[in-house]
C-alpha cells in the first residue's frame, strides 16, 4: 500500500497553494494519516473526512472525485485487514460506482479495487456478482492489453466458477490458458495449482482410479516447480503444499499430509502482510487433519486456534463463541461445523448447538446475498449440515421418545426445502413499489445477459459488459434497501395449521429430505408426525435412477413390461409409500431426483400382466396432489369453484418442423367447454399472452418447452420467441390454475434443496400457485386425449387434483386406446401441484349455518304464532264458555 501513499504525497505537493489546502489535499492528507498508522481511531477521522467533502455544496472536480476513489479503496483494504469483510465490500462498491460514473482515469482500478472485490464476493459466497467483476475488469484489461491483469481474471474467474460447483468450466478455463497465454513462472504455478484443485474436486473425492490420482498430483508438483524459480512466492508456494495435503489426507496419507501442512505454514508465515483470515483457513485445515486421524482434543485446539483470530475477545474457556460474536465469515461456519462434529461424538445436544450457530452464520450471508443463483448456493452450503442435524434429531428421538425431537428435525428440513422461491413470493408481496420496479429491471438485464450468453462465440462481449454494468447499478441499490429491512430469517411451520389443514382436505402428507448417505422421510397424518430413513448409499439411488431410466423414450417400457413392473414396485417398497389407508387424498413433497418421479405410475403390487390398464398403480389408491415445500401447500390458495374462463396459447405451428397437429384437437375440446379467449398460430405471441394474462382464470399453453442443461437455462415456445424460465418472473399472475401441456415444463437444472429451475418453476416465481406440468417429453396425441378428459372433469365440478386422477384412470380405462398406448409413459407424464380445496369451502359452511339459523328463526316464530293462535281460540274457547 506504499504506493497509495506515494500517490497521496504527490498530489499534497502538487496541489498546496498559498490559500492552504483545496478539499482535494485534505483528502489525500487524511489517506497518508490513515496508512501510515491505521487504526479504528484513523479509520473514523478517514470517514469525517469523506463526510465533510459530501457536505460542502461546490461542484465536485475529477481530480476531486478521483480521490474519494482512492480514499474508499484504501479503507477498504484495512477493513478487510481487520475482519471487517462486508463494509470492505461497501468501500469497494463505492469506490468503483464513482469511478464509472463520472468516467474516471489515471488510476489503477483494476488493482486496488476490482480484483479486491471480486476476491471478497467469492468469500462471502456471492458468486454472481464476483463472476461479473472479473469479467469486467478482465474487458478492461482485454481492451488495454494488459497482460498480467488479463491473467489475475482468468485465474480470479476460474476460483469463482471451482467454488460455485462449476468445475468443468473452470478446467476448461485453465487447459485453455495453459495452453494458449504466454505465462511467466509465477503465473504458470498459480495457474497449474488451481487446475490441480479443480481436478481434486472434479474426482467427486473418489481418488481410487490412479490416472485421476497421478494427473492431480502432477500438476500440484508442477506448480511447485514453477514457482519456486519465482521470489518471494511464499503464500503461493504454501497454497501448493496445502492442496497436496489435502490430496493426501483424502488418501488417508496422514503423515505425508502433516508433512505438507507443516511445509505450506513455514512457507506462509514467511509471506509479508498475511491476513489473519488466511492463517484461520490455515489453522482450520490442520484442524480437519487431526479429525480425520482421530486425535479429536488436538483437532479442537486448532479450532479454537481459529476464533482467535477470527473473533475479537473470544474467550478460549467456552468451546463455543457466542452468537452476538459472530458475523458473515465462511472459514466460521467451516470451524464451528467441525467442532459440532467432535462435539456429535459424546454430547449430541451441544453439536446441535454448534450447528445453530452456523445456521446463523449462513443467515446473515444470505441477507447480503441479491442474485438468485448465489442464495441457491448459499443454501446447498447448509445442506450436509442439516443432514446431520436431522440424524442427531432422529437417534434423540428413538433414545428419549420425545416428539419435539422429530418436529425440529422437521422445522430444519423446511428451512432448505425451495427457500428461495418462498423468500422471493414473500419479498414481492411486502416489497415497496420502488424494490419492485429495482427487482423488474434486475431480472430484465439478468435475461438479457443470459440470452446474449447463449449465442456462444456469436456474443457481443461489449454488450454483455454494458450491461453487467447496468446490473451493477442495480444491485448496490437493492442492497441499500436490503440493508434497511430486517435479515434473512426462514420460516418456520405451524405445524398445527398444517395438521389442521391436512384433516380438512382429507389428506396425508409424505415429505421427502434427500441427503448424501440417507433418504428421509416425513409422514403427517391424524394430527401426528414420524420420521424414517432409507439408506440410499449402498445403491438404492440407483433403483430410482433405473426406473426413471423407463420414461427416456416411448419404447423403453412396452420393449420390457416386466422389468418396469418390478422396477416399478423396487422403488414403491424402497419409498416407504403408505398402503391402505382411511384418507384417499395423498400430498407428496418431493426432493432431489424424486423431483422427476411419477409417483402415480409406481406398481404397488407385482403382476405378470402386459395388459398396463390391468397393473397395480399407486394411482389406483389415491389421489395424489404434489407441493414444493410444506409451507407452499399450508398457505396456497384454494381454487376458485365460479365459473372458469380460459386464456388458451396455441402456437401450433402448422407448416414448421414443430408442428403440433393434434394441438387442434386440444383446443377445440377446452372451447366446447369453457368460455375464454384462444390465442392461435400468429396471434399466440408473448405480448398477446402477457397483455390478457390477468383476465381469466386458467392460462391453458399448448406448445414446446425444453428442459435446458447445465449451462442453457429451461424455456418454452410461443409463435414469435423462446422465453427463458426466468423471463416469467415479471408476471406477476394471480391465476385460479396454469396448465402447461408443453414437453418437460417440470424439468431443469435440479438442485437438491431447490428442486428444478423449469418453466413450471418460472410460473410459480411469477405467482401461480396451482399448476399442471410434464415431467418428460409428451405425445401430442396422448396429451390431446388426456386434456380433454381433464378439462370435462373440471367442468363437471371435480377439483383439479381430481381432475388429473380421474383422467389418468378414464385414459386406462379408454377401450378405444390400444394397449401399447396405454403404457404409463402416455398418461403419468403430467404432475398437479398445488391446494386440493376449494375457497368457497368454509363459505359454504357459512351459508349452511345461516340458513339454518333462519330456518330455526322462522321455526321459532311460527311456533311462536301457532302458540298465540292457539292460545287466543283458547282464551275465546273459555270466555264462551264461562
Amino acid at each position: 500500500m506504499n504506493l497509495y501513499r506515494l500517490y497521496g504525497l504527490i498530489f499534497f505537493f502538487l496541489n498546496l497553494t498559498v490559500f492552504g489546502q483545496n478539499p482535494e489535499d485534505k483528502i489525500y492528507n487524511a489517506i497518508d494519516s490513515f496508512v501510515a498508522h491505521p487504526s479504528a481511531k484513523a479509520l473514523q477521522n478517514l470517514t469525517s473526512t469523506e463526510a465533510s467533502f459530501w457536505k460542502n455544496p461546490k461542484p465536485k472536480t475529477k481530480d476531486e472525485l478521483l480521490s474519494i476513489v482512492v480514499l474508499n479503496c484504501n479503507k477498504a483494504y484495512y477493513q478487510n485487514q481487520f475482519g471487517q469483510t462486508h463494509n470492505a465490500v461497501s468501500g469497494y462498491e463505492k469506490a468503483w460506482q464513482l469511478y464509472q460514473k463520472y468516467k474516471l482515469s489515471n488510476y489503477d482500478i483494476i488493482e486496488y479495487c476490482l480484483k479486491p472485490l471480486g476476491n471478497l464476493y467469492t468469500v462471502l459466497g456471492d458468486y454472481d456478482s464476483a463472476e461479473n467483476t472479473i469479467k469486467q475488469y478482465y474487458f478492461i484489461a482485454e481492451t488495454e492489453k494488459n497482460q498480467s491483469q488479463k491473467i489475475a481474471a482468468i485465474l480470479n474467474l476460474s476460483n469463482v466458477y471451482q467454488s460455485s460447483g462449476k468445475i468443468s468450466m473452470a478446467i476448461e478455463l485453465l487447459e485453455n490458458t495453459l495452453k494458449t497465454e504466454k505465462l511467466s513462472n509465477a503465473q504458470r504455478g498459480i495457474l497449474l495449482n488451481n487446475l490441480g484443485n479443480n481436478y481434486l474436486l472434479n474426482s467427486g473425492g473418489n481418488l481410487l482410479f490412479p490416472e485421476k490420482r497421478e494427473k492431480t498430483e502432477k500438476a500440484f508438483e508442477s506448480s511447485i516447480k514453477f514457482l519456486q524459480k519465482e521470489k518471494d512466492e511464499y503464500e503461493t508456494l504454501s497454497n501448493s503444499y496445502r492442496n497436496l495435503a489435502t490430496l493426501n489426507r483424502k488418501r488417508r496419507n496422514f503423515e505425508t499430509a502433516n508433512s505438507y501442512l507443516e511445509k505450506a505454514e513455514e512457507l506462509f508465515l514467511k509471506a509479508p502482510n498475511h491476513q489473519p483470515r488466511k492463517l484461520a483457513k490455515l489453522y482450520y485445515e490442520k484442524a480437519l487433519l487431526l479429525f480425520d486421524e482421530r486425535k479429536y482434543d488436538e483437532s479442537t485446539k486448532q479450532i479454537s486456534g481459529v476464533f482467535k483470530l477470527l473473533i475479537p475477545n473470544y474467550n478460549s474457556k467456552n468451546l463455543l463463541p457466542n452468537q452476538n460474536q459472530l458475523y458473515p465469515e465462511t472459514v466460521l461456519t467451516d470451524a464451528i461445523d467441525l467442532q459440532a462434529e467432535i462435539l456429535q461424538l459424546k454430547q449430541p445436544k451441544k453439536a446441535l448447538k454448534a450447528f445453530e450457530l452456523s445456521f446463523y452464520i449462513e443467515d446473515l450471508l444470505m441477507n447480503g446475498l441479491v442474485y438468485e443463483n448465489s442464495k441457491i448456493l448459499m443454501q446447498l452450503r447448509s445442506r450436509n449440515r442439516t443432514e446431520k442435524c436431522i440424524s442427531i434429531y432422529k437417534n434423540l428421538y428413538e433414545k428419549e421418545g420425545k416428539t419435539e425431537y422429530v418436529n425440529k428435525a422437521f422445522q430444519l428440513s423446511e428451512r432448505t426445502k425451495s427457500g428461495i422461491l418462498k423468500s422471493y413470493r414473500s419479498n414481492i408481496k411486502n416489497a415497496s413499489a420502488e424494490e419492485k420496479q429495482l427487482l423488474q429491471e434486475f431480472q430484465n438485464l439478468n435475461n438479457a445477459i443470459l440470452k446474449e450468453q447463449q449465442k456462444g462465440d456469436a456474443a457481443d462481449i461489449s454488450k454483455i459488459n454494458n450491461l453487467i454494468q447496468k446490473q451493477n447499478e442495480l444491485t448496490l441499490s437493492l442492497k441499500k434497501i436490503q440493508a434497511e429491512n430486517e435479515d434473512y430469517i426462514p420460516e418456520n411451520c405451524d405445524l398445527k395449521s398444517l395438521f389442521k389443514k391436512l384433516e380438512n382436505d382429507k389428506a396425508i402428507m409424505i415429505y421427502y429430505f434427500m441427503g448424501s448417505e440417507k433418504l428421509y422421510y416425513f409422514t403427517l397424518q391424524h394430527n401426528r408426525i414420524s420420521l424414517n430413513r432409507v439408506p440410499i448409499g449402498d445403491g438404492k439411488i440407483a433403483d430410482i435412477l433405473f426406473f426413471l431410466d423407463y420414461f427416456n423414450d416411448a419404447n423403453a417400457i412396452i420393449n420390457d413390461i416386466a422389468g418396469y413392473n418390478r422396477s416399478g414396485n423396487n422403488v414403491y417398497n424402497l419409498l416407504q409409500l403408505p398402503g391402505n389407508s382411511v384418507y384417499q387424498n395423498l400430498i407428496i413433497v418431493p426432493d432431489g431426483i424424486l423431483n422427476f418421479l411419477p409417483f402415480e405410475a409406481l406398481i404397488t403390487h407385482k403382476s405378470n400382466t402386459t395388459n398396463f390398464a390391468k397393473m397395480h398403480y399407486l394411482l389406483n389408491d389415491f389421489r395424489i396432489a404434489y407441493n414444493t415445500s410444506a409451507n407452499i401447500y399450508l398457505n396456497s390458495k384454494p381454487f376458485s369453484k365460479s365459473e372458469k374462463t380460459v386464456l388458451g396459447v396455441f402456437p401450433v405451428f402448422e407448416k414448421t418442423a414443430f408442428e403440433l397437429s393434434y394441438s387442434k384437437k386440444e383446443l377445440a375440446s377446452i372451447r366446447s367447454n369453457f368460455k375464454g379467449k384462444y390465442l392461435e398460430n400468429t396471434d399466440a405471441n408473448f405480448s398477446n399472452f402477457k397483455s390478457n394474462i390477468s383476465n381469466y382464470s386458467i392460462l391453458h399453453l399448448s406448445t414446446h418447452a425444453a428442459a435446458g442443461d447445465i449451462e442453457t437455462p429451461a424455456s418454452i415456445k410461443f409463435y414469435d420467441q423462446e422465453i427463458l424460465y426466468s423471463e416469467l418472473y415479471n408476471l406477476n399472475i394471480n391465476p385460479d390454475l396454469v396448465v402447461l401441456s408443453a414437453c418437460e415444463t417440470g424439468i431443469g437444472k435440479l438442485y437438491k434443496a431447490e428442486g428444478a429451475m423449469s418453466v413450471a418453476r418460472g410460473f410459480q416465481f411469477a405467482g401461480a400457485q396451482n399448476l399442471l406440468f410434464s415431467l418428460w417429453k409428451v405425445n401430442d396425441y396422448t396429451t390431446s386425449v388426456f386434456m380433454t378428459d381433464f378439462y370435462k372433469n373440471i367442468k363437471n365440478k371435480q377439483t383439479y387434483f381430481e381432475a388429473n386422477t380421474n383422467a389418468k384412470l378414464d385414459f386406462l380405462n379408454d377401450k378405444s386406446i390400444p394397449n401399447a398406448k396405454k403404457s404409463p409413459y402416455y398418461w403419468s407424464s403430467f404432475v398437479y401441484y398445488g391446494s386440493i380445496s376449494p375457497e368457497e369451502k368454509s363459505a359454504y359452511y357459512i351459508w349452511y349455518i345461516i340458513s339454518l339459523l333462519a330456518v330455526i328463526g322462522l321455526f321459532l316464530v311460527f311456533n311462536h304464532y301457532l302458540k298465540w293462535k292457539i292460545f287466543t281460540r283458547f282464551s275465546k274457547k273459555r270466555n264462551t264458555e264461562k
